[in-house]
Formats: C-alpha cells, structure tokens, sequence
C-alpha cells in the first residue's frame, strides 16, 4: 500500500511538472494534435506512436472500431489505454465516439451494454431516462480507461432528410430546448464519472443535405438561427466542457463561403465573442473530405488554428485521404509558428485552454 501510495504520488507530482513546462514550443503544439491509432489494437515499444506521445508531440487519440479485438475487447482496451497514458507526461486525452445507437464503437457483439439513439430518447421524451443511459456509458468508458467522449450531438433535426445526423437517429429533436434538456442530462451523467463530453456540431449540422465525410455541405439556405440555441443553453448552463466544429459551409455566418472549422468569422466571432464559450475547441476530423479534397492539410491546418479551433483531430479513417503521423502533423505546425503563419501567442492560448480542461477535470 505505502509503494502504492508513492507511485501515485509520483506520477502526479511528474504530471504537474510536465504542465509547467509552457516555455517548450513542442510540448504545447503537441497538446493541440489528437492523433487516430489507425488499425492498431495493441501497441509495442519502438512503435512511432508511442515514441511521439512519450515525446510529447501528442494531446490526445482517438479510438474507432476497427481499434477493438473481437475477443478479450475489455481487457485488451484496458491494457492499450494503460500502455498509452503512461508513456505521457501530460495526461492523455483517451477519446472515443459514444453517442448512442447507430453511432457507437462499444457494440454488444463485443460484450458492452446495448445503447438507443439520441432520436430515440428524445421521442421519449424523459431526460432522466437520457440520464441514466448516459451513466452507464460513462461508467463503462471510466472501467475501460478512457476520459473524452465527442458526445452529446446537440444537432437539431431541421431536415428529416439529413443523411448524416437525421437519418442516423443522432438528433434528440427538432425542438431547440428539448436537444438542450437532453444534451444536459447526458453530459451530467459523464461529468459525474470523470467523463469529458464535446458536444458537436457547431454552428449546427441539422440543416445540411450531405454528410461532410464524403462531400462539401453548403447550409446556407437551409441553416436556422435557432440552430445555436442548444450550444448557447448549454454554455449559459456553465457545466459545458469542450465543443466541436463542424465543417458545414454557411455564407451568412461567413461571406467567405469557409467551412466553420476553418472561419475565423464563426469559430472566434460567433462560438466565442457572441455566444461567449471560452472553452476548449475540437475540430471535426481534419481528413473529412469536405476539407481535405478542398483545401490541403498544411493550408487547413494553418486557418483552423487561426480561427480558434484548439485541438485538431486526425484520425486516420476516412478512406480515400492520405494519411498522416503525429510527427508530420505536429512539424507542419511548428513550420507555420517559426515562419509566422501562425503566432506563438495563438499557440500558447490553445495549449492553456487544454491544460486548464485538463486539471479542471482532475487528470
């Protein structure tokens, strides 16, 4: 028990120290970089990943299916999530996508608990039954070893033809306050098991008539104000933790016809002067064709940041998109800070939004 007391003592007294360390340029570019494991479902010492999180080059990872074993899936994620906390310094965002439904990587068939959609629970109409879904997602995401989950989606349902979120059953409704009521209880039940939420997608993604994995989505005819209603309860609520980006295009939010993702109009002007979060910010996956096939990763990644976007994902699994290492990723943005692309200054922001989420929520 005392060698166990030590060893935790340590490791929190080595974790504060690394946070301390914000005269490093590498240290907080890596903290803005969250990287997909591609198809590894274990990982080995010498594995390139690995060294970059152990070099602090890495924030975060994201899991998807494809990353679980279709047998002994628990343990194994357990023992991967173990293996890539402890080979960082900072802690580690261990994120996955738990949204309920259609969209969760935690199926049965791998022995998790069995989980309705966000339409679904809306049509009930009973947020304490949203709640106490979400608590037992949360429990289970807290055994396994992860602490982010890019959920709730406070999309509200505008077009019953929306491939991406309405058809998916991802929308609680297409009521403003009643997606609120619901986002609420879902990141309560999180919060209360050390779980981080997202909610996701901002400006709003309920209107569109494609889905931004395989295309660009213009909302500018169909996008509602009511829209943000959802992501300004929630911030006014003062329980919210991060907020992703979507990569919709809207000209009246951003005459430049830019993605949310990349418009500084939204991201900065609209997210956090006007409706005033001072959160972190997480991009949709950057290699999401409706950025990658329009605008090149160096290019993207410079206007994202620039915009106010915080962290960027990366997650290697969209097909038909290059694919990138932490390293690559990380040596793009430090070329863009030391040619003055991008400032140390706007750096140095993200990096302490993120520290701060982090030690806020005990990690």
């Amino acid at each position: 028990m005392k060698r166990l007391s030590f060893l935790f003592f340590y490791a929190l007294v080595f974790s504060f120290k690394a946070f301390a360390q914000t005269d490093s340029l590498d240290i907080m570019i890596g903290q803005m970089i969250m990287i997909g494991l591609e198809e590894r479902q274990s990982i080995n010492k010498g594995d390139l990943l690995l060294q970059a999180i152990e070099d602090g080059k890495v924030g975060g990872v994201i899991y998807f299916e494809k990353n679980l074993t279709k047998t002994n899936t628990a343990e194994n994620l357990r023992q991967l999530n173990n293996t890539l906390k402890y080979a960082s310094a900072i802690p580690l965002w261990i994120a996955i996508d738990e949204e309920g439904g259609r969209v969760n990587r935690l199926k049965p068939k791998y022995g998790f608990v069995a989980t309705k959609s966000a339409q679904e629970l809306g049509r009930q109409g009973i947020p304490d039954s949203t709640y106490a879904q979400a608590k037992r997602m949360a429990v289970q995401l807290r055994e396994l070893g992860f602490n982010l989950n890019f959920a709730p989606s406070v999309d509200v349902a505008v077009n019953p033809d929306n491939p991406v979120i309405v058809k998916l059953g991802r929308s609680f409704s297409s009521n403003a306050d009643s997606v609120a009521l619901h986002a609420a209880a879902f990141i309560k039940a999180h919060q209360e098991e050390g779980i981080v939420t997202s909610i996701k997608h901002f400006p709003g993604h309920g209107s569109s008539s494609k889905d931004t994995h395989s295309s660009m989505a213009d909302v500018s005819n169909s996008w509602q104000f009511d829209e943000i209603r959802p992501f300004k309860l929630l911030i006014d609520n003062g329980r919210l933790d991060a907020v992703m980006s979507a990569h919709i295009v809207n000209a009246h939010l951003d005459p430049d016809s830019l993605p949310a993702t990349l418009s500084k109009k939204i991201v900065q002007n609209i997210l956090r002067d006007f409706i005033g979060f001072n959160g972190v910010v997480f991009s949709d996956d950057m290699q999401m064709h409706a950025i990658s096939k329009h605008y090149g990763m160096d290019n993207a990644i410079e206007l994202a940041i620039n915009a106010g976007v915080d962290m960027l994902l990366i997650c290697n699994n969209v097909g038909q998109t290059e694919r990138y290492s932490a390293n690559q990723i990380h040596q793009i943005i430090r070329s863009k800070v030391e040619n003055g692309e991008i400032s140390k200054d706007r750096i140095k922001q993200s990096y302490d939004r993120i520290v701060k989420l982090k030690r806020a929520r005990g990690f």
